[in-house]
Order: C-alpha cells, then sequence, then structure tokens
C-alpha cells in the first residue's frame, strides 16, 4: 500500500505536468498571436525609444540573423531564399509598416511588397520602398558588442550598400539598441508563460533528483543527464543546452569550473548516500528558454534530513542572490551591479562568483551581461559596460557561493541559478528560486512536492 500510495504521489504531478504543454497546432497559434502582439504594439514603442524610424532584416534560408529568426511566423522553420524585412516607422501618424520584399507574405503581420514580374531585381523594390519612405535613420543589424544584433553578414551588406542611394548612405546606423532591445523586452503575455515553463522545468528537476530516477549505488550521474534528456523529448519538448550532473562528496577536493567545463575530471559518477548534487539544465517552449541550476543531497541510511552544516551551505548562496538583486536597479549596467553585488557579499564574509546572463528569446540572450564565471573584474568592451539594465526583462541569476565544510574538511560550492523578471515595480523569481535541498529519497513532507 505504502509503494502504491508513493507511485501515485509521482504519478500524479507527471499528468499534471503533461497537461500544461500543449499539442503543436495550439503553439503554432499562441506563439502567432504573441508575434502580432510585438510587432504591433511593442516595436513601435522600440523604435521610438531607439530613434529609428526604418529597419530592414536581411537574412538567406539556413544563414539566418538571430533577429529575424525570432520575427518568423510559427510554420517558418527557416527564412526562405533570401528573405528581406523592412520596418518602418512614422511617429506622427502612429503607424508602423511591416513589409517583405519576398514573393509571399510572412505570416499575417506582414506583408508581400514585392511583385517579381513588375520589378525581377529583389534589391532594387528594396531600394524602391526606402526612397518611398524617406527615413531619418536606417537600421542594420550590425554590432560590435552583441553578437545576436550583429547578424548581417557581409554578402548582404555590401550587396544593400551598393544599391543604395547615395542620399541615404549617411543615414545607415547599427540597429544594435533595437535589436537588443526587440530580443530582451517580454510582453505581460510571454511572463504568463514563462511561468508555466519555469514550472515544467522545475517539476522535471524535482522528478531527476528523486528515488524515481537515482538508487544510489547503481545510477551515475549521466544516467540522470540522459534521463532529463529523454523526459524533454517524451514531452515533446527541447533542451537549448545539454545537462549536466555532477557531485561534491566528503574527502573530495573541490574541482575549479575550468576543469569541469574542460572534461578534465570524471564526470560520470556513480551517486552515494551522502552525496551533494547539482544539476544545471533548461528547456524550450513556445520560443522562450529556461536556465536552471538546483541542488540536492542523497540520504544516508540513518538520515531524515540533510546535515545542518549543508542548508547553512545553501542559505549562503541564496544571501549571494538577495545581493544581487537587490542591486538589480534600472539603468544600472551590468558591471556596476556586478561590482555592487560582490561588494556587498564579500562585506558579509561570503565567497561569492556571478555570472549572470540574460534570458528570453535565447538560452544565453541579449541585454546587460553582469559577470562571466572568469570575468568577475566585470566584462570589458561589451555590453556589460555600456548597456543598461531596463524594464520588462528577464535574467538567469546564475551565481555560486564558496563555503568551508570542517565536517568534511574542504569546500563545497553551492551552485544556484533562477529565472528571474525586472519590471517596473523591480526584481521577482519568476517562479520562485530554491531555498532547501531536494532530498533523495524524499521524505515523507516532501513528497507530492
Amino acid at each position: 500500500m505504502r509503494k502504491t500510495i508513493q507511485l501515485l504521489l509521482f504519478v500524479l504531478p507527471l499528468i499534471a505536468l503533461s497537461q500544461q504543454i500543449l499539442p503543436e497546432v495550439e503553439r503554432a497559434r499562441v506563439v502567432d498571436e504573441i508575434l502580432e502582439e510585438r510587432f504591433n504594439v511593442l516595436l513601435p514603442k522600440l523604435m521610438d525609444d531607439t530613434g529609428i524610424d526604418l529597419w530592414v532584416v536581411i537574412s538567406r534560408e539556413y544563414n539566418e540573423d538571430p533577429i529575424l529568426k525570432t520575427m518568423l511566423p510559427a510554420t517558418w522553420l527557416n527564412a526562405r531564399r533570401r528573405t528581406i524585412l523592412l520596418f518602418y516607422r512614422d511617429k506622427s501618424k502612429n503607424t508602423i509598416d511591416k513589409l517583405a520584399v519576398a514573393r509571399y507574405n510572412v505570416g499575417k503581420s506582414i506583408e508581400s511588397a514585392w511583385d517579381k514580374e513588375k520589378e525581377p531585381d529583389q534589391w532594387k523594390r528594396l531600394m524602391e520602398l526606402i526612397s518611398e519612405r524617406n527615413p531619418k535613420t536606417i537600421g542594420l543589424n550590425f554590432s560590435e558588442d552583441h553578437n545576436i544584433a550583429d547578424g548581417l553578414d557581409k554578402t548582404d551588406y555590401d550587396a544593400f550598400m551598393d544599391y543604395l542611394p547615395n542620399k541615404f548612405k549617411n543615414k545607415v546606423v547599427s540597429a544594435e539598441q533595437l535589436g537588443v532591445r526587440w530580443i530582451e523586452t517580454r510582453t505581460p503575455r510571454e511572463m504568463a508563460i514563462f511561468a508555466q515553463l519555469t514550472d515544467i522545468t522545475h517539476n522535471i528537476v524535482a522528478e531527476a533528483f528523486s528515488e524515481k530516477v537515482i538508487t544510489p549505488g547503481i545510477t551515475t550521474t549521466d544516467d540522470v543527464v540522459w534521463w532529463m534528456r529523454q523526459k524533454v523529448t517524451d514531452l515533446g519538448l527541447e533542451t537549448w543546452f545539454h545537462p549536466t550532473v555532477d557531485i561534491q562528496r566528503n574527502q573530495e577536493a573541490l574541482v575549479d569550473h575550468l576543469s569541469s567545463f574542460s572534461g578534465k575530471v570524471d564526470v560520470d559518477k556513480v551517486i552515494m548516500p551522502g552525496d551533494l548534487l547539482h544539476c544545471d539544465f533548461g528547456i524550450t517552449y513556445l520560443r522562450l528558454n529556461t536556465d536552471c541550476q538546483e541542488m540536492a543531497y542523497v540520504l544516508k541510511p540513518e538520515e531524515k534530513e540533510a546535515p545542518s552544516f549543508l542548508n547553512n551551505a545553501l542559505y549562503d548562496g541564496n544571501r549571494v542572490q538577495d545581493f544581487l538583486t537587490t542591486n538589480m536597479i534600472k539603468g544600472r549596467v551590468g558591471n556596476d551591479i556586478l561590482a555592487k553585488a560582490l561588494q556587498g557579499a564579500k562585506g558579509a564574509g561570503l565567497r561569492p562568483s556571478i555570472y549572470t546572463h540574460p534570458l528570453g528569446t535565447y538560452g544565453h540572450s541579449a541585454g546587460t551581461t553582469i559577470g562571466m564565471w572568469d570575468a568577475q573584474g566585470g566584462v570589458m568592451k561589451d555590453d556589460g559596460e555600456n548597456y543598461p539594465l531596463n524594464p520588462n526583462t528577464c535574467y538567469a541569476i546564475e551565481l555560486n557561493a564558496t563555503v568551508n565544510i570542517p565536517e568534511w574538511n574542504r569546500d563545497v560550492r553551492i551552485m544556484l541559478e533562477e529565472p528571474g523578471f525586472y519590471g517596473e515595480d523591480g526584481f521577482r523569481y519568476i517562479n520562485g528560486r530554491q531555498t532547501e535541498l531536494l532530498l533523495i529519497p524524499r521524505q515523507k513532507e516532501q513528497l507530492g512536492n
């Protein structure tokens, strides 16, 4: 009977999880509705804010600009031939033209503006559309600092400039600010979906770090990794990076970041009682991405809870999170946020490392960068130095706290990562954060959580 109850407590959350995920046709509907809202409501405001009245986005099939990929309707998995999009904002009339120099409409929002039988040359037709509108600025996607805003390839740039009438050449500017704002800014509907997506991610992690998946003495960290990959596939979702699961344990020296990332250490280990587990995991759904790191403890036979020294270590990780998020203030650049957060955490006796990145349309998305694991002095000549924190943006609050554990005669690293939202009212976690270690096996009070 007890085993039956435990099985139901595992199965019921999984049923709820599967009910949250839409079939493909419904996903396409939601994606296109959100895209239409972004084009008609968000984009005009962003163009006004960044001072660009005409934005041209150009891509060829299978070599898509990262920004153009976010503008394609759900039924377009790639650009077609050469796809050219033109957005013209007339603020005085409060209108926005959304045109495609292509042979067909691009979804519901972007209308075809090229009849090849009348004008065989696609570039000439583009120049006609530009001349008719006589813009003050022409934004193109080239950028030194923002990779996502640097999607215009040299061939298309050269062709564009060769065809562009001389009177417009001095009006060409980088659209990097507009491109980054387009990528980073979330709408209220997207945020409602983001909460659900993060909840799904947390549920998968909780199941992975449970006795349903892990049998101490038998299961390896690689077994858990591939279980997570398979779980995501079975749910009809995708991972945007290969997950990792690692172990810290008594009497084993703490491995540095570089060795962990470079594969210099044995990453596939048998999970044993007394192990402190950590995972890094993220999924993609409805064109949004999560990025989560959580930690678990494998109980020894005589234990009912994790040792207090590990719970206290997790609390130190939460304190580092607090020093970071309280310093996330509108208009501050990433390097300033990083410096102030590190100063506060170190002043409180903590040993922090912060490497928080924008999150959303891409996993490592566009926006202000708040440190990197190998650049704790700040990110120079990049968005961490020059680009401010804007409202209605999301971040993977990624960091760690190194904590000395005398009982283990060693340091441990508490590694945490949670999706967070910065809005007009400040910062909040999108779906909460981990404040207690997951236990394997679950104890009675944790079953069903």
